[in-house]
């Protein structure tokens, strides 16, 4: 596996990384989303400095990535109730 080296720059912090040749164009792109939104954060409410933008930034981040797996779960439960039903209607069609 190959292993690049890469900086990120977040907040105005440069951040040295290694990481995976696979992982590096989402982790560029997962630093540029971070700094758009802190800048989105400065621009449009009262934030005082980076780390308050930086805990804007995590809340958002955490709050959409709970959203998506509560989505995902509901999606998985919905398509097990879907299967039980096709079994149910073979197993029928079957007797």
């Amino acid at each position: 596996m190959e292993v690049r080296r890469i900086t990120i720059n977040i907040a105005g912090r440069v951040y040295p990384l290694n990481v995976p040749a696979a992982e590096e164009e989402t982790l560029r792109k997962v630093g540029k989303q971070i700094e758009n939104m802190i800048k989105d954060f400065e621009q449009n409410f009262d934030v005082r400095d980076k780390q308050d933008a930086l805990a804007m930034c995590a809340l958002k981040l955490g709050t959409n990535a709970e959203v998506v797996s509560l989505n995902y779960e509901k999606s998985i439960h919905s398509t097990n109730e879907r299967l039980t039903q096709i079994n149910r209607s073979l197993d029928e069609i079957g007797k």
